[in-house]
């Protein structure tokens, strides 16, 4: 499928020159390993995949008994996978090999040999890895300066258009973004993409499975067993913080049906702190299961200055995985269930999963998250705002542009206009998303949901 990030990919390729390694970080089954690997094939005349989550241990001890003999490591990787790599030249200074070191979390000694790997300059390396900072995967290593770091996320809004055969509609939503003008006619087919996206997610597998059966019984089986895929690697690699993990996974949905969103940790125990429970969130968000989003204090530049981390909304990565995790009462989410989601009938739960799906647009945008929650006995002072986001230019007034979310058809914005009254000289651009077309006012741009990830 075709991805964005391969454009970045290219971008490295021909930038940097083979002097430092690409480490592409990301959650389980989000299409990594078959980007790169297309990549290779594509821009490459031979390469090596090395996927530490199922290579024989043999392999792995390659990199400590030939850490000091690349000659031996790069003949034995040769002999044990069948391919031929092929040196850089200075002639040229073209890499003609790739290297991957898929999952490398796996085998922290591979990871720590980047540095010499690099030095050497014969061939490019990319590693791919969820979990890369957890404190086992960078135990007793040194982290190597030589890498240059992305995200990569499930697949957007546009890139599942290019999936569904539709080249054309994100970039006429973008020209309408852009002018802020209304959709029209559009904005109907545009929605049902959405709702489309929003029931599917961005995992690769269940949108393929979507694009060939338009089954949802199908693409919920997919989804299912990437969650079992996510909760046995909860089992195996939380090192003594399962139960907590756990825990807190599956508590997201109900926390998330909350009016406000926040996380209670009451909800899992009586007497719970964040600082039992905060190493528990690091290693979820590590993972890129779910997206973390925390109260910012002061909507002023600077958003991580006022960062509170002891308050913060937990939302699932993807939204389609949100879905199957939610509503599984009976092991499968029903097609009734999905084609009320698909045409806007369901009232209970819905609130939490468009702004669920905002979180994850926003993510992939590049965006950090944060909400604006402050509380006061007086209530023109008493507001809570479902995101902030940092706008890219900074002009006389801040930078900061709050977001609402709402999903249904009638719904107030009392908080949003105490925040623009209190912080309006200060703010930019305040935005309602909602399932309506473009409306501008004087003081608050209406945008439908699905113009979300052009903000």
């Amino acid at each position: 499928m075709r991805r964005k990030i391969y454009q970045q990919l290219l971008a490295w390729k021909k930038d940097r020159k083979g002097n430092v390694a690409l480490l592409i970080e990301g959650a389980r089954r989000i299409g990594k390993s078959y980007i790169i690997e297309e990549f290779a094939k594509n821009e490459y005349d031979s390469y090596i995949l090395v996927d530490f989550s199922k290579v024989n241990p043999m392999v792995m001890e390659f990199f400590t008994l030939y850490s000091d003999d690349l000659n031996s490591l790069f003949t034995n990787l040769e002999l044990y996978f069948r391919k031929k790599l092929i040196p850089r030249t200075r002639k040229d200074g073209e890499a003609h090999s790739l290297i991957i070191f898929d999952e490398v979390q796996f085998c922290p000694r591979a990871r720590a040999s980047i540095k010499h790997l690099v030095a050497d300059h014969r061939y490019d390396y990319i590693e791919t890895g969820s979990l890369i900072s957890i404190k086992k995967n960078v135990k007793d290593i040194m982290l190597p300066s030589e890498e240059h770091a992305i995200e990569m996320f499930p697949m957007d809004f546009e890139e599942f258009l290019w999936a569904v055969g539709d080249e054309m509609m994100m970039p006429y939503i973008r020209a309408q973004f852009d002018k802020q003008q209304p959709m029209g006619a559009f904005h109907r087919r545009a929605m049902d993409y959405f709702r489309q996206y929003l029931i599917v997610g961005g995992m690769p597998q269940a949108i393929k499975k979507y694009v060939e059966t338009h089954d949802f019984n199908k693409v919920d089986e997919i989804k299912r067993d990437i969650l079992t895929l996510y909760r046995n690697d909860i089992r195996k690699y939380a090192d003594n913080q399962e139960t907590k993990v756990t825990a807190i996974y599956d508590e997201i949905p109900g926390q998330l049906q909350r009016r406000e969103r926040r996380f209670r940790l009451s909800d899992l125990k009586e007497d719970a702190r964040m600082r039992d429970y905060s190493q528990a969130f690091f290693w979820l968000a590590d993972a890129k299961i779910v997206n973390c989003c925390y109260n910012s204090t002061e909507p002023s530049i600077g958003l991580k200055l006022n960062e509170e981390r002891t308050t913060l909304k937990c939302y699932m990565g993807d939204t389609g995985l949100l879905i199957s995790h939610a509503f599984d009462e009976r092991g499968i989410v029903s097609e009734q269930l999905y084609q009320k989601l698909m045409f806007g009938k369901l009232e209970v739960n819905e609130g939490m999963l468009v702004e669920n799906v905002v979180a994850q647009m926003l993510r992939a945008a590049g965006h950090k998250l944060y909400f604006f929650s402050k509380y006061s006995q007086i209530a023109e002072e008493r507001m809570e705002v479902d995101f902030l986001i940092t706008k890219a230019t900074i002009t006389s007034r801040h930078n900061i542009s709050p977001i609402e979310v709402k999903s249904g058809k009638s719904y107030t914005l009392t908080s949003l206009r105490k925040c623009i009254a209190k912080y309006g000289n200060q703010l930019s651009t305040p935005y309602l998303l909602h399932d309506k077309d473009v409306v501008k006012s004087d003081d608050i741009v209406y945008l439908p949901l699905y113009m979300t990830p052009l903000l």
